[in-house]
């Protein structure tokens, strides 16, 4: 605020008062310093968030790209079948005598009897 305009304020508030205004910075933080916290927190970010799911991911893409027919898989859904055709983006498994079903390779989280390929132990 100038000068002129503080008198304005001050004499429109009906007031003829003593303001106190903090002198101004002598050096003002260097733009580093400032942006420092603001770096140190997206590289929390990313090695605690970013990096496990990285990993995870390529995990999970590694066990998708090695199925085969006559693996023993689970869907997401809790289905239990063996995989008797691989194609692009789906698969079909045969979840009984003459029963198949045509799923997305993404629905199946692991092979029959072992852990899920997602899931994180603690």
């Amino acid at each position: 605020m100038t000068e002129s305009t503080l008198k304005m304020t001050m004499s429109w508030m009906g007031g003829g008062g003593v303001i106190a205004m903090a002198a101004p910075a002598q050096g003002a933080p260097n733009i580093w310093v400032q942006l420092l916290p603001f770096a140190i927190v997206l590289g929390i970010f990313y090695f605690v968030i970013l990096m496990p799911m990285r990993k995870r991911q390529q995990k999970v893409q590694a066990f998708l790209g090695a199925l085969k027919v006559g693996d023993n898989v689970v869907t997401t859904g809790g289905i239990y079948g063996s995989i008797t055709r691989l194609g692009e983006d789906s698969v079909q498994v045969q979840i009984a005598e003459r029963v198949r079903v045509e799923i997305s390779r993404n629905a199946i989280v692991g092979y029959q009897g072992q852990e899920p390929v997602t899931s994180e132990k603690a």
